[in-house]
């Protein structure tokens, strides 16, 4: 019986777990933010045609990287950056280095945040994902900003 009234609670509390946000998809003020969305598991395709694809932060032995390094994307393709290993990492794209117009697409496409053109610190396990709806063909250069100087750095080209 015990068991029973435990689930029983459980299940209520789970019906009553979120709060409010914001516009901007943030906790409103005096409210705790939302969970963390979990990553997401690969799939070749989206829903809309685009292609989902997956670029790892990790701690690999002494090194901080992003994996793969180098990849090619077509305009309206998703990017999911995976916080793998390493403690906090996110995305941040030199702005001075984009292809005309590319800045507005990031801005409006990128989940999660900080500042223009850079995500907030996702932990291990939590993601950014970035739309790259009506992107502009060009390289499209990244970094880690706590990790930058010890070489986190990588490239997106978008290919028509």
């Amino acid at each position: 019986m015990r068991a029973v009234v435990a689930t029983a609670m459980l299940v209520m509390l789970g019906a009553c777990g979120g709060e409010a946000a914001d516009s901007n998809g943030g906790a409103g003020e005096g409210m705790t933010p939302p969970a963390a969305a979990p990553v997401e598991q690969a799939t070749p395709a989206m829903a809309d045609g685009a292609t989902r694809h997956e670029v790892d932060m990790i701690l690999d032995g002494t090194n901080y990287v992003y994996r793969p390094a180098r990849l090619t994307i077509k305009p309206g393709d998703v990017v999911v950056f995976r916080g793998i290993s390493g403690g906090m990492h996110n995305v941040q794209f030199w702005a001075d280095s984009l292809p005309a117009g590319a800045a507005e697409v990031l801005q409006a496409g990128m989940t999660n945040v900080m500042a223009p053109l850079a995500s907030n610190l996702v932990a291990e396990g939590d993601s950014v994902v970035v739309r790259f709806t009506g992107a502009p063909a060009g390289r499209y250069p990244y970094y880690c900003l706590p990790h930058q100087a010890l070489g986190m750095v990588a490239e997106l080209t978008v290919a028509p």
